[in-house]
């Protein structure tokens, strides 16, 4: 066997079985989604939050802050379908607490 064969072979852990490679597979999947969905939905609350407080008498910060927490969080979940998800986790804690700082504004 030359080297060049031997190096695209798979390496063999020991005691990792081909089982334990699926259920990585799925736990990554299931990341994705989780970080994927989280994040449109605190896009959508932030959106609608901002929409009801434009033409509440509020300071434009208000709104303002829930839109930008919103755009975070739609940034945190392209990233988190992507596959990224410990991006996904800190964007989506970072647009929260925007919206958070905003909501203290009002």
């Amino acid at each position: 066997m030359t080297a060049h064969a031997e190096s695209d072979a798979e390496p063999e852990i020991p005691g990792v079985e081909a089982a334990d490679d699926e259920d990585l597979y799925e736990d990554a999947r299931r990341a994705r989604w989780t970080a994927t969905v989280t994040g449109a939905l605190l896009a959508l609350m932030g959106l609608t939050a901002a929409l009801m407080r434009v033409g509440g008498g509020v300071p434009a910060l208000v709104p303002a802050a829930y839109g930008s927490g919103s755009a975070v969080c739609v940034l945190a979940a392209a990233l988190g379908a992507r596959g990224r998800t410990r991006w996904a986790l800190w964007l989506m804690i970072l647009g929260v607490m925007v919206m958070a700082l905003g909501d203290q504004f009002d």
